[in-house]
């Protein structure tokens, strides 16, 4: 599929391919940074399907436009909070984190800005970069929500159960300088040598034989996507009930 199709089909991704390295810059339909809204809840699962599917790719990168990568949410347009509802957040939800695992080529992340919903997405790829002004961080659930759509998961095994925890539960704001000594991030770099940096990666990655690519990023993911596989579903439905009492 060329970035053109994708474009066509994805209204909160802009798309570009050159010599099989995919950039995906998330948006918010009009150029600028991604607010998580339910056409992004929706798309961004399937996006990733097709990524996964198209041997043309690489390499992807994984940015965002703007100031931000991901640091504000829609009020409306999400589907009301009852058990059909729920199940669309349900469905979607667990193919959000699966679909991203499934993609079988190195990803980068490269973090311009705040990234405060959603930032499991970026820091599951294999290699994260960050600009030195960006912070990460976990807004939308606790204490409003159960954090348990997957971060419940990832953010311990990234950062270690206990430490895992407190980031959840207290909200904290993680600078990228700290999370690259936690091993989170891995370099931080100005905004203006981000994407530069980026590129430089993805091409030296794409050097590589297919199935080397391939199979690099099958091994060094296995043991995520069984363990997204076994959790994801029963936070899901941790949260779900808790969102269902009013």
């Amino acid at each position: 599929m060329t970035a053109i199709a994708y474009a066509e089909r994805f209204t909160r991704a802009r798309l570009r391919r050159e010599d099989g390295v995919l950039e995906i810059t998330l948006n918010d339909g009009h150029g600028g940074s991604l607010v998580w809204d339910e056409p992004a809840h929706r798309g961004l699962p399937e996006l990733f399907r097709e990524v996964a599917g198209d041997p043309d790719n690489r390499v992807v990168i994984l940015t965002g436009a703007g100031e931000s990568f991901c640091a504000s949410h829609a009020t409306t347009g999400w589907p009301a909070m009852n058990s059909r509802g729920w199940d669309k957040i349900f469905t979607e939800g667990r193919r959000l984190l699966a679909n991203l695992l499934s993609v079988e080529v190195p990803m980068i992340a490269a973090i311009n800005g705040p990234a405060t919903w959603h930032a499991e997405l970026a820091v599951l790829c294999d290699i994260v970069l960050a600009a030195e002004h960006a912070y990460i961080q976990d807004r939308p659930h606790f204490p409003s929500a159960v954090p348990a759509d997957g971060v419940h998961t990832v953010w311990p095994a990234l950062l270690g159960p206990n430490r895992g925890r407190y980031f959840l539960l207290t909200s904290e704001k993680l600078d990228v300088r700290e999370a690259k000594q936690l091993g989170v991030v891995h370099e931080v770099l100005p905004a203006g040598a981000l994407q530069d940096r980026a590129w430089a990666l993805a091409r030296e990655l794409a050097a590589a034989k297919p199935l080397v690519l391939k199979y690099s990023r099958l091994a060094l993911t296995q043991q995520l996507k069984r363990t997204i596989l076994d959790d994801l579903p029963f936070g899901l439905l941790l949260e779900g009930l808790a969102a269902l009492d009013n």
